[in-house]
This record gives C-alpha cells, sequence and structure tokens, in this order.
C-alpha cells in the first residue's frame, strides 16, 4: 500500500473518530485516494536510449537533513537519485558527472533526461507573469516504505 492511500485512509480513520465526518471532507480524502491508487508510484521511462517510454520505473522519495532525495528505480536493476531543489528549478542528479536537463512537456510534467535515460514525471509549474516557469516536482508519486 503507497505512503498516499495510507495517509489518507488515516484521515478517514481520524475524520471518523472525531465523531460525524463532514461529508465533503470525505469525499475528498476518497477522491484523492482513488486518484492515486492507480500511479502506484511509478512513472513514464524510456531507458538506456530507448525511444518508447513505458510506466515501468518506480519512484520513492526520501526526506532528510540535506532535503528531499527522489530516487527513480529501473526495471532492470538500475536507478537514479535526484536532489529536489526549492529554487524552482525542480531536480538536480544527485551523483555521477552527467547533470540532470528537464524541459516542460505539459502544464502538469516534465521530461528529465541524464545520459540516455528519460523520465516524464508529474509536476507543479510556478509561474508569474514576468518571471520564466518554474517547476516543483512535489507531485511525483511516492512509493511504499518512505
Amino acid at each position: 500500500m503507497s505512503m498516499r492511500i495510507f495517509n489518507s485512509v488515516v484521515l478517514i480513520c481520524l475524520i471518523a473518530a472525531c465523531g460525524r465526518p463532514d461529508n465533503e471532507v470525505l469525499a475528498e480524502a476518497e477522491e484523492r485516494a482513488a486518484a492515486q491508487a492507480p500511479d502506484d508510484g511509478k512513472i513514464e521511462c524510456a531507458i538506456n536510449g530507448d525511444a518508447d517510454f513505458t510506466n515501468g520505473c518506480e519512484t520513492e522519495r526520501l526526506s532528510g537533513e540535506d532535503g528531499v532525495t527522489l530516487i527513480v528505480r529501473h526495471p532492470d536493476g538500475g536507478f537514479r537519485r535526484f536532489n529536489v531543489l526549492t529554487d524552482g528549478r525542480g531536480l538536480a542528479a544527485a551523483d555521477g558527472a552527467e547533470q540532470a536537463k528537464i524541459s516542460i512537456v505539459e502544464d502538469d510534467k516534465i521530461l528529465v533526461s541524464v545520459g540516455p535515460d528519460k523520465y516524464i514525471m508529474p509536476a507543479k509549474m510556478k509561474s508569474a507573469a514576468s518571471a520564466p516557469a518554474e517547476v516543483d516536482p512535489g507531485d511525483i508519486p511516492a512509493q511504499a516504505g518512505n
């Protein structure tokens, strides 16, 4: 069970324990849980220069003293680590000599490329009328165990 689904279930239980639940709050919690259930922490990826994207990479978010690290696990057992940046640039490769290149592919998705590997990730776009769009990868699904 993913951590987001678990958190939604806990929220529903807490609401129920405090008396009669507010139907609107309960409906919102159920809707969030239902929307998060299908992704199960997976993102689209094309590994080792493959041109075709599959929904085969799993994500895991780890919080620590130095911030949030995103780990993307490949179907072949390999992985990439990214630092989640808070300055609007989105992600940076956490290790290795290759830099992460990020481009916006849709209003709520980014393409992250590192070497021959490419990932399509959900992201919130922050933009002001006079400033360039910023990327906040805070919507990247979390894998169970975070």
